[in-house]
């Protein structure tokens, strides 16, 4: 079986899936489980919705720390270790990549790995032992730039690299927190179903599919499910890098609400 090119997964609340949520439950089945399934890769890239700068950044140390960017948790939140090696030279070769398409980036010898990369990889390979990279998004939130930044990462298709973008098909904060009701359960299920059909539907186009992609806020409950489009955009990313259908759907319920993944 071959490696496939790119992953869109849904990363949960914070460090909630390390610890046992029940609202997790699905999601960490899944992302076990689509580990167990494809080939095990020689290196990951991993594009976090937890990250965003100027132009696209690239991890460029041999052994990152970790950033604890959430607030509020339980102590043990907070000495989760993942001890997985960066990839310098995978890095330089993404840094290459994008400037081939004319796309201006930086490499940070200094930045650790945030938790929309050390919690579902603590999950996907819990050993560690696959080499990482993080590939940030960029600040004007330009759907169509990350698309082109996904494209631009084709070669790592002959290198064995999985790229997995890390957000989450549904983010509207207070919607987690608020009363469940009618409405907020039409707009969810509305989004992932229009989601859904764009990313895994054969009826369209390419052009067509990455125009739907780019208009994404034109769709059903688009705004409701992310007031702030930094979680979807990672999918963009992966989109980019296939410029296809995407072979397998996942569709899973995360934190009560509606969630997807995509694997192309």
């Amino acid at each position: 079986m071959q490696l496939p090119s790119s992953l869109f997964i849904s990363h949960g609340g914070g460090p909630l899936p390390l610890l046992g949520d029940s609202g997790h439950v699905e999601m960490v089945s899944c992302l076990q489980g689509i580990a167990a399934t494809i080939p095990k890769p020689d290196a990951l890239v991993v594009v976090s919705a937890h990250w965003e700068e100027k132009m696209p950044t690239i991890t460029a140390g041999r052994f990152p720390t970790l950033i604890y960017d959430y607030y509020g948790f339980p102590p043990e939140s907070y000495d989760i270790r993942y001890p997985c090696a960066g990839d310098p030279s995978l890095a330089a070769d993404i840094y290459r990549m994008l400037g081939n398409w004319g796309i201006a980036a930086h490499l940070d010898e200094e930045r650790g790995f945030d938790h929309g990369v050390f919690v579902p990889l603590k999950i996907m390979y819990p050993e560690a032992d696959v080499p990482c990279v993080q590939l940030s998004l960029v600040n004007s939130l330009d759907a169509s730039l990350h698309i082109n930044i996904g494209s631009a990462l084709q070669g790592l298709k002959k290198q064995n690299v999985l790229v997995i973008g890390s957000g989450f098909s549904f983010h509207n904060l207070k919607a987690f927190f608020a009363p469940d009701s009618a409405e907020s359960r039409q707009l969810n299920h509305s989004f992932e179903k229009w989601l859904c059909d764009v990313c895994g539907g054969d009826q369209y186009l390419e052009e067509e599919r990455r125009d739907l992609l780019i208009g994404w806020e034109n769709a059903p409950g688009a705004r409701f499910c992310h007031p702030r489009e930094e979680h979807l955009l990672p999918l963009h990313v992966c989109y980019g890098l296939s410029q296809t259908r995407c072979t397998e759907r996942f569709e899973l319920t995360v934190m009560n609400r509606a969630s997807s993944m995509y694997l192309w």
